[in-house]
């Protein structure tokens, strides 16, 4: 029987997760990271976000580990997973509004990661035109408890429901804010921390960032300081969905990334 890993072709995950409109969805799932302290701090202090190399070089890795853990055989995703809990359970921060260190793989702190990031992505996905019917989102969810436990998580402690998923943020909403000592995104995309050959690149990141805000609920972008209204609601939804029409326009081999198209041949069959 062939190895396709936790998900395979069957499931709903390599449907949507291919898509190229997902990239934003990405970047919305660092925004709701930000904004949890902890998480937050974690990544501040072990990581050197404006250093061009040591910034891409954890961009990169990052990509790859959601390659390897949504398309990767079982061996790949529990090398990858592997490496991703030595690290958090060898790195710690220290907490200013208790005077203590953390561990970064404490649980509070990867769970919200990892909630952010399936809400972000299957956020995206709907609102720019990917189908979903409300079953297969639930489905969605629930396939993502498995990417929980690459992390170290158990899987039973994360939403397997988007009734879930939405009872788990409205829970953490009064602990959620936007740490002081943190340069804000937006302002951090006008000067992005790139490597040369990506530089022609940079002028595109403020406005990435800027749509990646914009997809984000009313209550995270005003604990960024930014406006929230409905109309901000309805100009995110129409520019998903004229981007991912516009990507559709663009042929496959183009516009898929090759584990994207190897998914696709395998769904297909």
């Amino acid at each position: 029987m062939s190895d396709h890993g936790i998900f395979g072709p069957r499931s709903v995950t390599w449907r949507v997760m291919g898509e190229p409109i997902l990239l934003v969805g990405g970047f919305r799932a660092l925004l709701m990271q930000g904004l949890h302290p902890r998480a937050m701090r974690g990544v501040l202090q072990n990581s050197a976000l404006m250093d061009p190399h040591e910034s891409w070089s954890r961009f990169v890795r990052t990509t790859e580990f959601v390659r390897v853990r949504t398309y990767g055989t079982m061996a790949e995703v529990e090398r990858a997973g592997r490496r991703v809990r030595k690290i958090h359970a060898t790195l710690t921060a220290h907490d200013p509004d208790t005077g203590r260190r953390f561990r970064l793989d404490e649980p509070d702190a990867l769970r919200w990661v990892h909630v952010g990031e399936v809400d972000s992505y299957l956020s995206v996905a709907r609102r720019a035109g990917v189908r979903l019917s409300d079953d297969e989102a639930d489905t969605f969810v629930a396939e993502w408890r498995r990417a929980a436990e690459v992390v170290g998580l158990d899987p039973d402690d994360v939403p397997g429901s988007v009734a879930e998923l939405r009872d788990y943020i409205d829970a953490a909403r009064p602990g959620l804010r936007f740490v002081p000592e943190a340069a804000h995104p937006l302002r951090l995309s006008l000067n992005a921390p790139l490597p040369r050959l990506l530089t022609p690149l940079k002028p595109a990141m403020p406005a990435l960032t800027l749509l990646a805000f914009a997809t984000l609920p009313r209550w995270a972008r005003r604990l960024y300081g930014l406006p929230a209204t409905p109309v901000g609601d309805l100009w995110a939804t129409a520019t998903l969905r004229t981007l991912h029409t516009g990507l559709g326009l663009v042929p496959g081999h183009v516009r898929y990334s090759p584990a994207a198209r190897r998914a696709h041949r395998l769904m297909a069959a």
